[in-house]
Protein backbone atom coordinates (compact mmCIF):
# COMPACT_ATOMS: atom_id res chain seq x y z
CA UNK A 1 0.00 0.00 0.00
CA UNK A 2 1.71 3.26 -1.11
CA UNK A 3 1.83 5.27 1.87
CA UNK A 4 0.04 8.65 -0.07
CA UNK A 5 -3.56 8.02 -0.83
CA UNK A 6 -6.16 9.94 -2.68
CA UNK A 7 -9.66 9.88 -0.90
CA UNK A 8 -12.85 9.58 -2.65
CA UNK A 9 -14.90 11.03 -0.81
CA UNK A 10 -15.94 13.79 -3.42
CA UNK A 11 -20.32 14.41 -3.55
CA UNK A 12 -19.96 16.04 -7.09
CA UNK A 13 -19.51 13.42 -10.08
CA UNK A 14 -17.68 16.04 -12.36
CA UNK A 15 -15.30 17.34 -9.91
CA UNK A 16 -14.87 13.23 -8.73
CA UNK A 17 -13.40 12.48 -12.21
CA UNK A 18 -11.35 15.59 -12.74
CA UNK A 19 -9.92 15.08 -8.99
CA UNK A 20 -8.87 11.30 -9.89
CA UNK A 21 -7.56 12.51 -12.76
CA UNK A 22 -5.44 15.07 -11.39
CA UNK A 23 -4.33 12.89 -8.58
CA UNK A 24 -3.50 9.99 -10.73
CA UNK A 25 -1.21 12.80 -12.81
CA UNK A 26 0.46 14.17 -9.19
CA UNK A 27 1.97 10.28 -8.69
CA UNK A 28 -0.70 9.40 -6.61
CA UNK A 29 -1.24 5.31 -6.97
CA UNK A 30 -3.27 4.71 -3.86
CA UNK A 31 -7.00 5.26 -4.52
CA UNK A 32 -9.46 5.12 -1.62
CA UNK A 33 -13.27 4.65 -2.55
CA UNK A 34 -16.55 3.29 -0.74
CA UNK A 35 -20.12 2.12 -1.99
CA UNK A 36 -21.21 4.50 0.69
CA UNK A 37 -19.79 7.68 -0.97
CA UNK A 38 -22.12 6.67 -4.66
CA UNK A 39 -19.44 7.60 -6.93
CA UNK A 40 -17.20 4.38 -7.77
CA UNK A 41 -18.46 4.62 -11.15
CA UNK A 42 -17.04 8.11 -11.63
CA UNK A 43 -13.86 6.96 -9.58
CA UNK A 44 -13.20 3.81 -12.24
CA UNK A 45 -13.81 6.02 -15.10
CA UNK A 46 -10.85 8.21 -14.40
CA UNK A 47 -8.47 5.36 -13.44
CA UNK A 48 -9.68 3.77 -16.76
CA UNK A 49 -8.36 6.72 -18.43
CA UNK A 50 -5.14 6.75 -16.72
CA UNK A 51 -4.34 2.75 -17.30
CA UNK A 52 -5.83 3.69 -20.88
CA UNK A 53 -3.11 5.95 -21.46
CA UNK A 54 -0.45 3.43 -21.30
CA UNK A 55 1.88 4.96 -18.73
CA UNK A 56 0.17 3.00 -15.35
CA UNK A 57 -0.42 -0.60 -15.29
CA UNK A 58 -2.84 -2.33 -13.12
CA UNK A 59 -0.35 -3.12 -10.32
CA UNK A 60 0.88 0.39 -10.34
CA UNK A 61 -2.03 1.12 -8.76
CA UNK A 62 -3.56 0.06 -5.08
CA UNK A 63 -7.26 0.40 -4.83
CA UNK A 64 -9.52 0.01 -1.66
CA UNK A 65 -13.48 -0.03 -1.27
CA UNK A 66 -15.84 -0.71 1.87
CA UNK A 67 -18.66 -2.61 2.26
CA UNK A 68 -22.17 -0.51 3.66
CA UNK A 69 -23.72 -1.26 6.66
CA UNK A 70 -26.50 -2.43 4.50
CA UNK A 71 -25.23 -5.34 3.77
CA UNK A 72 -23.24 -7.11 6.42
CA UNK A 73 -25.44 -10.14 6.05
CA UNK A 74 -22.64 -13.22 4.91
CA UNK A 75 -25.27 -14.11 2.24
CA UNK A 76 -25.10 -10.44 0.93
CA UNK A 77 -21.31 -9.41 1.46
CA UNK A 78 -19.93 -11.02 -2.13
CA UNK A 79 -22.93 -9.52 -4.50
CA UNK A 80 -21.78 -5.92 -2.52
CA UNK A 81 -18.44 -6.69 -3.62
CA UNK A 82 -18.79 -7.54 -7.12
CA UNK A 83 -20.92 -4.55 -7.43
CA UNK A 84 -18.29 -2.42 -6.20
CA UNK A 85 -15.85 -4.08 -8.71
CA UNK A 86 -18.24 -3.55 -11.51
CA UNK A 87 -18.45 0.09 -10.91
CA UNK A 88 -14.65 0.23 -10.82
CA UNK A 89 -14.69 -1.70 -13.74
CA UNK A 90 -11.71 -3.36 -12.16
CA UNK A 91 -10.98 -7.29 -12.18
CA UNK A 92 -9.95 -7.75 -8.80
CA UNK A 93 -9.48 -5.20 -5.56
CA UNK A 94 -5.95 -4.78 -3.43
CA UNK A 95 -8.06 -3.91 0.05
CA UNK A 96 -11.86 -4.74 1.10
CA UNK A 97 -12.82 -2.58 4.39
CA UNK A 98 -15.81 -3.27 6.44
CA UNK A 99 -17.06 0.61 6.18
CA UNK A 100 -17.98 0.71 9.94
CA UNK A 101 -18.50 -2.21 12.62
CA UNK A 102 -22.37 -1.33 12.87
CA UNK A 103 -25.15 -3.32 10.79
CA UNK A 104 -28.14 -1.57 9.40
CA UNK A 105 -31.10 -3.76 8.54
CA UNK A 106 -30.20 -5.13 4.99
CA UNK A 107 -31.96 -4.20 1.84
CA UNK A 108 -31.07 -1.30 -0.95
CA UNK A 109 -31.72 1.70 1.09
CA UNK A 110 -28.15 2.75 2.80
CA UNK A 111 -29.66 4.82 5.57
CA UNK A 112 -33.01 2.73 6.33
CA UNK A 113 -34.58 4.51 9.48
CA UNK A 114 -38.17 4.26 10.90
CA UNK A 115 -41.30 6.50 10.89
CA UNK A 116 -39.46 8.28 14.18
CA UNK A 117 -36.34 9.20 11.85
CA UNK A 118 -34.24 6.53 14.27
CA UNK A 119 -31.96 4.08 12.22
CA UNK A 120 -32.93 0.54 11.80
CA UNK A 121 -30.07 -1.49 13.00
CA UNK A 122 -29.43 -5.20 12.04
CA UNK A 123 -29.38 -7.04 15.56
CA UNK A 124 -29.35 -10.64 13.88
CA UNK A 125 -25.54 -10.05 12.40
CA UNK A 126 -22.47 -9.91 14.33
CA UNK A 127 -19.33 -7.80 13.43
CA UNK A 128 -17.30 -11.95 13.22
CA UNK A 129 -20.31 -13.03 10.84
CA UNK A 130 -19.56 -10.15 8.41
CA UNK A 131 -15.45 -11.07 8.41
CA UNK A 132 -15.82 -14.46 8.11
CA UNK A 133 -17.74 -13.24 4.76
CA UNK A 134 -15.18 -11.02 3.68
CA UNK A 135 -12.35 -13.80 4.75
CA UNK A 136 -14.04 -16.39 1.82
CA UNK A 137 -13.68 -12.96 -0.67
CA UNK A 138 -9.80 -13.36 0.00
CA UNK A 139 -9.75 -17.13 -0.75
CA UNK A 140 -12.02 -16.77 -4.07
CA UNK A 141 -8.48 -14.43 -5.34
CA UNK A 142 -10.16 -11.47 -6.12
CA UNK A 143 -9.42 -9.50 -3.19
CA UNK A 144 -6.32 -9.28 -1.78
CA UNK A 145 -6.34 -8.20 1.39
CA UNK A 146 -9.11 -7.53 3.83
CA UNK A 147 -9.55 -4.31 7.04
CA UNK A 148 -11.75 -2.49 8.58
CA UNK A 149 -12.86 1.35 8.87
CA UNK A 150 -13.96 3.58 11.59
CA UNK A 151 -13.34 0.43 14.20
CA UNK A 152 -12.04 1.28 17.67
CA UNK A 153 -9.30 -0.83 19.91
CA UNK A 154 -12.30 -2.17 21.91
CA UNK A 155 -14.15 -3.78 18.65
CA UNK A 156 -10.79 -4.45 16.69
CA UNK A 157 -8.78 -6.89 19.51
CA UNK A 158 -11.27 -9.25 20.00
CA UNK A 159 -11.95 -9.70 16.18
CA UNK A 160 -8.57 -10.04 15.75
CA UNK A 161 -7.78 -12.66 17.71
CA UNK A 162 -11.32 -14.96 16.44
CA UNK A 163 -10.37 -14.34 12.38
CA UNK A 164 -8.71 -16.91 10.48
CA UNK A 165 -7.36 -13.95 8.11
CA UNK A 166 -6.10 -11.10 10.13
CA UNK A 167 -7.41 -7.59 9.39
CA UNK A 168 -4.30 -5.97 7.04
CA UNK A 169 -5.69 -2.65 7.71
CA UNK A 170 -7.08 -0.48 9.98
CA UNK A 171 -9.04 3.32 8.32
CA UNK A 172 -9.42 5.68 11.28
CA UNK A 173 -9.43 9.09 11.67
CA UNK A 174 -6.38 10.48 13.03
CA UNK A 175 -4.17 13.68 13.04
CA UNK A 176 -1.99 15.65 16.07
CA UNK A 177 -5.52 16.39 18.09
CA UNK A 178 -6.33 12.64 17.42
CA UNK A 179 -3.60 10.82 17.65
CA UNK A 180 -4.89 6.97 18.11
CA UNK A 181 -1.93 6.04 19.76
CA UNK A 182 -2.82 3.00 21.40
CA UNK A 183 -4.56 2.10 18.16
CA UNK A 184 -1.54 2.21 16.27
CA UNK A 185 0.89 0.61 18.76
CA UNK A 186 -1.99 -2.48 18.89
CA UNK A 187 -1.37 -1.90 14.80
CA UNK A 188 2.42 -1.92 14.37
CA UNK A 189 2.85 -4.84 16.69
CA UNK A 190 0.52 -7.17 14.33
CA UNK A 191 1.44 -5.65 11.07
CA UNK A 192 -1.83 -4.00 10.55
CA UNK A 193 -1.08 -0.61 8.29
CA UNK A 194 -3.07 1.91 10.57
CA UNK A 195 -4.65 4.36 7.50
CA UNK A 196 -5.71 7.68 8.47
CA UNK A 197 -8.29 10.03 6.82
CA UNK A 198 -8.62 13.27 7.69
CA UNK A 199 -5.00 13.73 8.41
CA UNK A 200 -5.37 17.80 8.15
CA UNK A 201 -8.60 17.49 10.72
CA UNK A 202 -11.86 17.17 9.65
CA UNK A 203 -14.03 20.31 9.95
CA UNK A 204 -12.53 21.51 13.10
CA UNK A 205 -12.48 25.76 13.27
CA UNK A 206 -9.64 26.93 14.32
CA UNK A 207 -8.37 24.01 13.06
CA UNK A 208 -4.95 22.20 12.34
CA UNK A 209 -4.08 24.13 9.64
CA UNK A 210 -4.24 27.26 11.31
CA UNK A 211 -2.41 25.87 14.52
CA UNK A 212 0.76 28.15 15.43
CA UNK A 213 2.93 25.08 16.23
CA UNK A 214 1.79 23.84 12.91
CA UNK A 215 2.40 26.97 10.78
CA UNK A 216 5.78 27.79 12.88
CA UNK A 217 6.65 24.18 11.52
CA UNK A 218 5.82 25.04 8.22
CA UNK A 219 7.79 28.24 7.85
CA UNK A 220 10.81 26.72 9.61
CA UNK A 221 11.52 24.06 6.88
CA UNK A 222 10.03 26.12 4.14
CA UNK A 223 6.73 23.68 3.65
CA UNK A 224 2.98 24.52 3.84
CA UNK A 225 1.22 23.27 6.71
CA UNK A 226 -0.35 20.60 4.96
CA UNK A 227 2.98 19.36 3.75
CA UNK A 228 3.82 19.02 7.09
CA UNK A 229 0.74 17.04 8.54
CA UNK A 230 0.61 14.60 5.85
CA UNK A 231 4.90 14.13 6.71
CA UNK A 232 4.25 14.02 10.19
CA UNK A 233 1.32 10.92 9.39
CA UNK A 234 4.12 9.17 7.51
CA UNK A 235 6.98 9.75 9.90
CA UNK A 236 4.98 7.98 12.61
CA UNK A 237 4.30 5.15 10.50
CA UNK A 238 0.69 5.64 9.39
CA UNK A 239 -0.45 5.95 5.86
CA UNK A 240 -2.35 8.34 5.23
CA UNK A 241 -5.55 9.85 2.78
CA UNK A 242 -6.16 13.16 1.67
CA UNK A 243 -8.71 14.31 -0.75
CA UNK A 244 -7.51 17.53 -3.25
CA UNK A 245 -9.92 18.39 -5.27
CA UNK A 246 -8.01 20.94 -7.81
CA UNK A 247 -4.05 19.76 -9.63
CA UNK A 248 -2.19 22.11 -7.70
CA UNK A 249 -3.25 20.94 -4.63
CA UNK A 250 -2.71 17.62 -5.52
CA UNK A 251 0.93 17.83 -6.64
CA UNK A 252 1.34 19.85 -3.12
CA UNK A 253 0.00 17.12 -0.83
CA UNK A 254 2.09 14.70 -2.40
CA UNK A 255 4.99 16.78 -2.69
CA UNK A 256 6.22 15.77 0.56
CA UNK A 257 9.43 13.71 0.29
CA UNK A 258 12.56 14.92 0.61
CA UNK A 259 11.68 16.44 3.90
CA UNK A 260 13.62 18.33 5.86
CA UNK A 261 15.07 16.50 8.43
CA UNK A 262 14.59 19.29 11.04
CA UNK A 263 13.17 18.53 14.52
CA UNK A 264 11.75 19.99 17.20
CA UNK A 265 13.83 20.06 20.71
CA UNK A 266 10.73 19.44 22.99
CA UNK A 267 7.45 18.25 22.64
CA UNK A 268 5.25 21.09 22.21
CA UNK A 269 1.10 19.75 23.29
CA UNK A 270 -0.97 21.05 21.05
CA UNK A 271 -4.74 21.67 22.85
CA UNK A 272 -5.01 20.65 26.79
CA UNK A 273 -5.78 17.09 27.43
CA UNK A 274 -4.33 16.13 24.35
CA UNK A 275 -1.44 13.95 22.92
CA UNK A 276 1.87 16.08 22.16
CA UNK A 277 3.85 15.57 19.15
CA UNK A 278 7.49 15.96 18.40
CA UNK A 279 9.13 16.92 15.21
Amino acid sequence: MPALGFGTLIPDPAVTISATRDALEAGFRHFDCAERYRNEREVGQALQQGLAAGSIAREDIFVTTKLWNSNHRPERVKPAFDASLDRLRLDYLDLYLIHTPFAFQPGDEQDPRDQNGKVLYDRDVTLLDTWRAMESLVDQGKCRAIGLSDIGLNQLRPLYESATIKPSAVQVESHPYLPETDLLEFCKERDIVLLAFAPLGHGMRPGLLEDPVISAIAAQVGKTPAQVLLAWAVQRGTALLTTPKSADRARENFNISPFPKTRLTKSVAFRPGRDSMTW
